[in-house]
C-alpha cells in the first residue's frame, strides 16, 4: 500500500534548536482515524465521501490537510459493504417469514411504516422545528403501540390463547348485534372498524393463523435482532482491531486498503497524488475548498514612498518573502527554559509555497501538472504574477489538537506601480464530529455490554428494521445506476465540490480551541507584518503608512472576549474585516456547517 505524495518543500533546521519530534502522517493522524470510524456511524456521511471521491472521478480531491481523504474513503467503501450484506439479510428473513407464516410477519409492515415516517418527518436536524418534531412523536408513538400490540397478540396466538373461541383484550369478537345476513339491527350492513384493520386483535390472530406460524413469526424477530445486534458487533471490532489508536497507524494491515476493485485502486493511488501537492487545482467558485472557514482575510495596499536618507532597491515579490519566512520558521524554536519536550504545536508549523490552478480546461484529470519540475515551472512564473486565475501563496498551516484543528494562513505579496499589496488569507478547519469522536466509547460500551443489554438495543431496532433495509438497499441501487450511466469517467475534470474533512467537522469550538486558534493566527500574522516591514525598510522606503495600517487592521480585528459565547466559538463570527468565499461546505462566516454530512 503507498501512502506517498508529492513532497513539501524542505523545512530549515536552526542551529543548537532541540530536534523536533517527527509529526504524525497524515494517514495516521487522528482526524483521518476519527473521520475513518465516522463512516460506520453517519450513512448520510459516508453517502457523501463516496459521491464526492468514488463516484465524481472527474473532480480532483480537495487539499486535504492533516489527513488521508484515500483512506477515508477506504474505509466508507467498506462501511457500505457490510451495511448492503446485512441490509439483504434482514430484508431477507422479512421476505421469507412472510411468506412462511402466511402473511402473519406482512401485519407489522404497516406499524414499521410509522417509524419510517417518523424519522423522515423529523429530519436530521439536531433540534428539528416544533411543526416536524410533534407529528414526528405521534407517528413514532403510534407505531410503537402498534408493533407491540401487533407483537402481544402473536404472542397469544402462538400459546393457543384463542383456542376456545373466547376473545382476549376485545370487544369485536363478538357480532351478536349482527344478524345472519351480516345486517345490525338497524338494518345496515357492519363496517370494519379502522382499528381492525390497522391493529388485529388476538382474536383475529387465532383466527387467521396457526400457532406454528405464530412461532414461526418468533422466531424470525429473533434471527433479525440477531442480525442487528452482530451488525452493531461488527463495528464494535472494526473500532477494536484496525481502527484502534494502537494498530491504526499500520496503513499496510489495514483490510479497507486491501479491497478489490479496479476503480477503487486507481482513485486511491490519484487521490494521494492530489491531495498534499503543492499545486491546487480548484473550481472557480470554490478556491479555498478544503481550507475550512475565512476566517479575518485582510487585503492590505500601500504606497512604497521612498526613504530620503536610505538609498531605494528594487523590491520584488520574491525578495519580501524570503524575509517572512525565515521570521515564521523561527516560530519552532521553543523557550530556552522549556526545555526539550515542549509540546506546542507551533514546533510543527509547516511553510511552504503553493500555486492555485483553475481546473477548468483540462481534457483529463491525469493531465493536470503535478510532476515536480512542472510545478517549479507554475511557481516561478506566478510567484511575480498580478495574478488572476493563476495565484501563488505562501502557506503556513498549524496543526492543533491531534490535527483536529487546523489553522492555515495563505500569504500573497505583489508590488506594482510603486505600490505594495498584501494579501492574508487565514482559514481554520474545526475539530471532527462530537458523535465521530465518541466512536470508542460508543463501540466500547457495547463490547462490554451484558447479553442483557445487548439484546434490549437490538429488539429495539427490529421494528424500524425492515425500512432501514429498503432504504440501504435502494440507495445502493441508485448509486450503482448512477456509475454505470452517469458518464463520470469519460467527463471533463473539475474542481473539487466539497471536502470530506469539512463535512465532518463541527460548528463551533471549544474556548480552549479558540484561544488556540488566536495564539496561532497571531503569531503568524505578527511575523508576516515584521517581514513585510523589514523588506520595505532594506528596499528604502518608507514604513510608517504600513505600521499604521497593521496597527488599524489588528485593531478592528477578533478578541478572545469578543469571539466566543458560552465557551464555544465560531469562526469568524464577530469579525470585523471582509471574509472570501470558501471553498465546499464550509461554514462561512457567523453560519452553521452541514454537521450531519
Amino acid at each position: 500500500m503507498s501512502t506517498s505524495y508529492v513532497p513539501q518543500q524542505p523545512q530549515p533546521t536552526h542551529a543548537g534548536a532541540p530536534p523536533a519530534p517527527p509529526p504524525t502522517p497524515p494517514h495516521a493522524s487522528e482526524a483521518t482515524r476519527l473521520l475513518c470510524a465516522g463512516t460506520y456511524l453517519d450513512s448520510g456521511y459516508r453517502d457523501r465521501v463516496i459521491e464526492q471521491l468514488h463516484l465524481n472521478e472527474q473532480r480532483i480531491v480537495a487539499p486535504s490537510l492533516g489527513f488521508d481523504a484515500a483512506r477515508v474513503l477506504a474505509h466508507a467503501l467498506r462501511a457500505r459493504r457490510h451495511e448492503l450484506l446485512w441490509a439483504g439479510a434482514i430484508l431477507g428473513l422479512w421476505i421469507v417469514g412472510a411468506a412462511l407464516t402466511g402473511g402473519l410477519l406482512a401485519t407489522f409492515l404497516g406499524p414499521s411504516l410509522f417509524l419510517a415516517i417518523a424519522s423522515w418527518v423529523r429530519g436530521s436536524a439536531d433540534r428539528p422545528p416544533l411543526y416536524r418534531r410533534a407529528p414526528a412523536f405521534l407517528l413514532r408513538w403510534w407505531g410503537r403501540i402498534g408493533f407491540a400490540w401487533l407483537l402481544v397478540a402473536t404472542l397469544v396466538a402462538a400459546f393457543g390463547g384463542n383456542d376456545d373461541g373466547s376473545s382476549y383484550g376485545s370487544s369485536y369478537d363478538s357480532y351478536d348485534s349482527y344478524d345472519s345476513s351480516g345486517m345490525d339491527g338497524s338494518g345496515f350492513a357492519g363496517t370494519p372498524d379502522l382499528s381492525d384493520v390497522l391493529l388485529p386483535t388476538s382474536s383475529d390472530m387465532g383466527e387467521l393463523f396457526e400457532p406454528w406460524q405464530a412461532w414461526l413469526a418468533l422466531v424470525v424477530f429473533v434471527l433479525i435482532a440477531l442480525c442487528t445486534a452482530a451488525q452493531r458487533g461488527q463495528f464494535a471490532r472494526v473500532l477494536a482491531a484496525e481502527l484502534s489508536p494502537q494498530r491504526f497507524p499500520d496503513a499496510a494491515g489495514d483490510p479497507a486498503e486491501q479491497a478489490e476493485g479496479q476503480r477503487f485502486q486507481r482513485l486511491k493511488d490519484r487521490i494521494r497524488l492530489e491531495q498534499h501537492a503543492p499545486l491546487i487545482m480548484y473550481h472557480e467558485a470554490r478556491p479555498f475548498c478544503g481550507a475550512g472557514a475565512a476566517y479575518e482575510t485582510w487585503v492590505l495596499a500601500v504606497e512604497l514612498r521612498p526613504d530620503g536618507m536610505k538609498k531605494q532597491q528594487p523590491i520584488s515579490n520574491r525578495t519580501v518573502l524570503e524575509k517572512i519566512r525565515p521570521l515564521l520558521e523561527q516560530l519552532r524554536l521553543p523557550s530556552e527554559y522549556a526545555g526539550q519536550s515542549v509540546r506546542d504545536r507551533l514546533r510543527w508549523l509547516e511553510v511552504d509555497e503553493c500555486v492555485f490552478l483553475p481546473a477548468e480546461g483540462l481534457g483529463r484529470r491525469e493531465e493536470a501538472p503535478y510532476h515536480p519540475q512542472a510545478f517549479e515551472e507554475h511557481r516561478a512564473r506566478a510567484v511575480e504574477e498580478g495574478a488572476e486565475k493563476r495565484r501563488h501563496f505562501l502557506r503556513i498551516r498549524v496543526g492543533g489538537w491531534e490535527e483536529e484543528l487546523v489553522v492555515t494562513v495563505f500569504v500573497r505579496i505583489h508590488t506594482q506601480g510603486g505600490m505594495l499589496m498584501l494579501e492574508i488569507a487565514p482559514h481554520v478547519l474545526l475539530p471532527v464530529r462530537a458523535d465521530f469522536k465518541d466512536a470508542d466509547r460508543t463501540a466500547h460500551r457495547f463490547r462490554h455490554n451484558n447479553v442483557l443489554g445487548k439484546a434490549a438495543w437490538a429488539v429495539a431496532r427490529v421494528p424500524g428494521s425492515v425500512a432501514r433495509s429498503l432504504v440501504a438497499l435502494g440507495k445502493g441501487v441508485v448509486y450503482a445506476w448512477r456509475l454505470l450511466t452517469g458518464g463520470y469517467a469519460a467527463a471533463l475534470p473539475d474542481g473539487p465540490a466539497l471536502s470530506v474533512r469539512e463535512l465532518g467537522s463541527v460548528r463551533g469550538g471549544s474556548l480552549f480551541q479558540e484561544m488556540d486558534v488566536q495564539r496561532y493566527l497571531k503569531s503568524i500574522q505578527d511575523r508576516v507584518a515584521n517581514g513585510v516591514k523589514a523588506a520595505i525598510a532594506d528596499a528604502g522606503y518608507q514604513t510608517g503608512e504600513f505600521v499604521q495600517k497593521i496597527v488599524n487592521i489588528s485593531s478592528g480585528g477578533v478578541n478572545i472576549e469578543g469571539g466566543v459565547e458560552g465557551s464555544t466559538f465560531a469562526v469568524g463570527s464577530h469579525a470585523s474585516a471582509s471574509s472570501s468565499t470558501t471553498g465546499g461546505d464550509a461554514p462561512q462566516k457567523g453560519s452553521d456547517s452541514d454537521g450531519n454530512g
